[in-house]
């Protein structure tokens, strides 16, 4: 026989609610509500600064009735390279080694 109230009671235990900033928390997934606004024609929602997405570019796509947007991959080998930090370490002498001959 199945205990109603423990039923019921186990899914409300695993949601943390924040009621002030509409923050929800569903296992390790994290919610939040936010405003849709028109932008001239089209409509645009403002992210939150905690779901902040890296870079200047994003991905979005649809799937069923979700809305998915991801950081967009960079360009190109020097898009990623721009991004890395200067090497600033001396590297050390390598000696003028000759390569054996090669019969062929």
């Amino acid at each position: 026989m199945i205990n109603a109230q423990a039923f019921i009671a186990a899914p409300i235990a695993r949601v943390g609610v924040d009621i002030c900033r509409g923050i929800w928390q569903l296992g390790a997934m994290v919610e939040r509500w936010v405003k849709l606004f028109k932008n001239g024609r089209n409509q645009a929602v403002r992210i939150p600064r905690e779901f902040e997405l890296p870079g200047g570019d994003a991905v979005i796509r649809k799937e069923g009735q979700r809305l998915i947007i991801e950081p967009a991959p960079p360009k190109s080998l020097l898009a990623v390279l721009a991004t890395l930090q200067t090497f600033e370490e001396e590297f050390p002498p390598i000696e003028g080694l000759q390569a054996e001959p090669v019969n062929l």
